[in-house]
Order: structure tokens, then C-alpha cells, then sequence
């Protein structure tokens, strides 16, 4: 299984969209996958997806491979860091 958290305008597409609930969703690992990938499953416009993007706690990219048990954290566009380039890009490294 894959958790995903989505923040900002990206809670719309959660079951619980409330700003105070955790806005996850589970789903399964189907092997192969990228973040990117995985975005377009759950049906979110890659447009909508800003550069912060996590992946196990780790700076990551829609190139990312993910797999069983990671966690994913999807920022919008409009809560991009101002300071990206403190974490390491595509996170697996």
C-alpha cells in the first residue's frame, strides 16, 4: 500500500477534504510506478501539482520511482518552497 497526503487545494481530491483532518488516501502498490504515475491513477491534473513533492520524507520528483509502503506528501502549486534546493532532488539517493 501507498499513503498519500495531500495538502492545500489538493485535499479536494481526498475522501475528507476538512483542513483539519489528515486528507490521506490509501492505495495499492501496483509495482513500477512513478510519482507521476501515481498522480495521474488518482486523478490529479499535473498542472495542480507544485515542485514539492515527497516521497518516504524525501525531496522527490514526478520521475521518482515509489513503491509498497511509501508515503507520498503532494503540495499544490501555489505552496512551492522558496528554498527547493536545501533537499536532494529525487530523494532515492
Amino acid at each position: 500500500m501507498i499513503e498519500i497526503r495531500l495538502y492545500g487545494r489538493l485535499r479536494r481530491f481526498a475522501p475528507d477534504d476538512d483542513p483539519r483532518s489528515a486528507s490521506t488516501l490509501i492505495v495499492p502498490d501496483r509495482g513500477g510506478e512513478t510519482v507521476g504515475m501515481l498522480v495521474e491513477r488518482i486523478g490529479i491534473p499535473r498542472g495542480e501539482i507544485g515542485s514539492n513533492i515527497f516521497v518516504s520524507g524525501r525531496y522527490a520528483g514526478l520521475d521518482t520511482p515509489i513503491g509498497d509502503g511509501d508515503r507520498v506528501g503532494l503540495f499544490p502549486r501555489d505552496m512551492n518552497l522558496l528554498y527547493k534546493w536545501y533537499f536532494r532532488p529525487n530523494g532515492r539517493g
